[in-house]
């Protein structure tokens, strides 16, 4: 899966320590969802979409393997 977080935090100038803080998660959680090594939670996907105003189809993309 791939995923828009880091163009979409860098929209809003916000750090992934920043983006951590507003959704209660670590900082590394941020980092490993932004490398795509970690898939989020259905509760933390829709955490992230109301951060950034967005739906969560905007920032979390399937791919064909998948």
């Amino acid at each position: 899966m791939k995923n828009s977080l880091k163009v979409e935090r860098a929209k809003l100038n916000i750090t992934q320590e920043e983006l951590a803080n507003r959704v209660g998660v670590t900082r590394q959680a941020i980092n490993s969802i932004e490398l795509g090594k970690y898939v989020p939670s259905t509760v933390l996907a829709l955490k992230l979409s109301r951060v950034f105003g967005i739906s969560v189809n905007e920032i979390f993309i399937l791919e064909e393997t998948d």
